[in-house]
């Protein structure tokens, strides 16, 4: 019976899909041209032979329509980067709502004890000029890049390491590769799924022109001069970068391939002809030929939004842009859609515990100073006056939708109460004042904070004129001070900034497996403790030790997170993190879930009503595949997906 019915199953199963695939696969007719003309191999020649079908019935797509151009606004020409962020072709990606992990690029994968790492190919996949994407692609980058010391003088990434150990790297044939370490690596298949992911292949059949082990010196050399490089290895480090799209000549697996350089004040991506997605249809994506970034100033980027010169824009466009672009669907076709951020504090405030002068540094080290400058936040002022109280108010830490949330991790020391703030800061024997009513520092000096800012929007300069008003109520004065985001980032890094203010926490929807790196000084990244974070991830080589108990103590839970095995064991390693978060305020948290507004034209389709607007895990719209929008002719001013 059971082998019956099994057969019953694969027959139908060969029905349906000679149903769908018996005439063959289809292509744009601007393919179909190129095919015609001898220019490009046929649709079916340059599919894989198992290309990824997306799920358009579990996430309410459409089928569409080839053809148009998407229209968005970036300040810069870097912003080139955004468009492997929205193609979001991965060698595994996060689902969208579940966040679960599922093959793209990858026809398949295996883990076994999270130490083993199985990865197979899709077979006839290609490159996007038509070669052959395989293994040696993994093995090039692996053994002539990652481990060359003139390409890669630190090594394998960070993350390609446990315990300071490296990975067993196999190929054990054309399309299946292996990487197995001694202990877990919870880090590696979200570093691979990631906006900004690993990447551990490489084009080895355009890159080698640029690597000294396959050319000759004198044609090396030839092309170093060309480029204007110091020697062979910057020429190749300049020229293999598959994020930045800052090398046109770069193969790449994204659906849309950049066509302009990024000194260009236009950037143009055309239709990856070798794409491996296909519609349940059998029509090869993606839908739209074009993407194309126009460069403008980012202050005007909402005002061009509001008069329709965009198809999809959500980059540069923030809460306070909201009420114009309302009032301009009334001119301009599109729609305007708010969705929910992910971070776990949209804005945050980050003491810097490595500040360089010993008398503010004790002072910022003192618990009972970041406690009282939480309790002194008036976050409910905020959120009314910035956010139209839709805004969530508390702490820097998992959002109400994670499984991880208590909701004394947001609420703890994050409600206004001026009488205990100053009682705490009295306790520290900060009693004295000058004649305006400022703290005075055990040398006499006046409590003074200086925030600091990237200066990329005045939302951050209002919030700190309302956070000004009730710190004095307290004896504390701050000033805020601008610069760009380098200057910004330096300045934090080397202890001259005692205070900044910027995003919180990426991924406040963290699960049990979830990496809580963002919670412990592992990174110089996280602005509360820059050389802590140094320290660690260059293993000692820069940077300074931890020497505060409770930081310490978030750096033992974290490698005890990072081995473990059991589910439930991670989530208790979890609880004391985010408690020792909660108690220690190592960040002080405003406010979360603000929305962010995202312009669609009326006549772009499967764009969703309701998402989640998130740079990891979500990739802001890649998570959506945008290689499934497509261009409705339309008149109608309707809010269709």
């Amino acid at each position: 019976m059971t082998k019956g019915l099994t057969t019953l199953r694969y027959i139908t199963f060969c029905i349906l899909m000679f149903t769908q695939y018996a005439f063959g696969y289809s292509e744009s007719p601007l393919l179909k041209k190129m095919v015609k003309n001898g220019e490009l191999p046929p649709v079916e020649s340059r599919l894989p032979k198992t290309p990824r079908t997306i799920d358009y019935s579990s996430r309410n797509l459409s089928i569409g329509k080839y053809g148009g151009t998407i229209k968005m606004l970036m300040a810069r020409a870097k912003d080139a980067r955004q468009m492997t962020v929205y193609g979001y072709a991965r060698l595994l990606i996060f689902k969208p709502k579940t966040f679960e992990f599922q093959p793209d690029i990858l026809e398949s994968f295996d883990v076994i004890d999270g130490k083993k790492f199985i990865f197979n190919l899709r077979p006839g996949h290609k490159w996007s000029d038509g070669h052959r994407f395989s293994t040696e692609d993994f093995r090039y980058w692996w053994e002539d890049v990652a481990n060359n010391t003139e390409l890669s003088p630190v090594g394998p990434p960070k993350v390609m390491k446990v315990e300071g150990q490296l990975p067993q790297f196999r190929v054990l044939n054309e399309l299946t590769i292996e990487y197995e370490w001694e202990k877990p690596n919870p880090d590696f298949l979200v570093a691979l799924a990631g906006a900004s992911p690993l990447y551990i292949y490489r084009p080895a059949h355009y890159m080698r022109q640029f690597h000294r082990n396959f050319v000759t010196e004198s044609e090396l050399q030839i092309r170093v001069s060309a480029a204007k490089q110091r020697n062979w290895a910057a020429l190749h480090n300049k020229m293999d970068n598959l994020y930045r799209n800052d090398n046109i000549n770069l193969p790449v697996l994204q659906p849309w391939v950049c066509v302009s350089k990024t000194s260009s004040n236009r950037l143009r991506f055309k239709r990856n002809p070798y794409f491996h997605r296909i519609d349940p249809s059998g029509q090869q994506l993606p839908y739209v030929d074009e993407f194309v970034f126009g460069i403008a100033s980012n202050k005007l980027i909402s005002a061009k939004s509001g008069t329709g010169e965009v198809d999809l824009q959500a980059r540069y466009l923030r809460f306070d842009d909201y009420t114009f672009l309302k009032k301009g669907e009334d001119r301009s076709p599109y729609s305007t859609r708010l969705w929910p951020t992910a971070k776990g504090s949209h804005l945050a405030l980050f003491p810097n515990l490595n500040h360089k002068k010993a008398e503010l540094r004790s002072i910022i080290r003192d618990v009972r100073f970041r406690r009282a400058l939480s309790m002194a936040v008036n976050r409910y002022e905020i959120n009314q006056v910035i956010y139209y109280g839709l805004a969530i108010e508390g702490n820097n830490t998992v959002l109400p939708e994670s499984p991880l949330y208590k909701p004394y991790y947001r609420s703890k020391w994050a409600k206004l109460d001026l009488t205990a703030a100053n009682q705490l800061l009295d306790d520290m024997g900060l009693t004295q004042r000058d004649n305006r009513g400022i703290r005075l520092m055990p040398d006499g000096n006046p409590l003074n904070l200086i925030v600091e800012t990237a200066g990329e929007s005045t939302e951050q300069t209002d919030i700190l004129e309302l956070i000004h008003d009730s710190w004095l109520k307290i004896g504390v004065k701050i000033y805020s001070k601008p610069s760009q985001r380098n200057v910004f980032r330096n300045r934090i890094f080397s202890g001259e900034t005692s205070m900044s203010i910027w995003s919180g926490i990426e991924n406040g929807l963290a699960t049990a497996n979830s990496s809580p790196a963002e919670f412990a000084p592992t990174t110089q990244q996280l602005l509360q403790w820059p050389k802590w974070g140094q320290n660690f991830e260059t293993e000692g080589k820069a940077g300074q030790p931890v020497d505060d108990p409770k930081a310490q103590e978030l750096l033992e839970l974290y490698k005890q997170w990072r081995v473990e095995p059991l589910f439930e064991k991670k989530e208790k390693i979890w609880a004391k993190i985010l408690a020792i978060n909660t108690e220690q305020v190592y960040s002080i948290g405003l406010i979360a879930r603000v929305l962010q507004p995202v312009v669609v034209s009326n006549k772009l389709k499967n764009v969703p009503l309701k998402a989640i607007y998130n740079w990891n895990p979500g990739a802001h719209f890649g998570i959506y595949s945008p290689d499934t929008f497509w261009f409705k002719k339309s008149n109608k001013n309707t809010l269709e997906r």
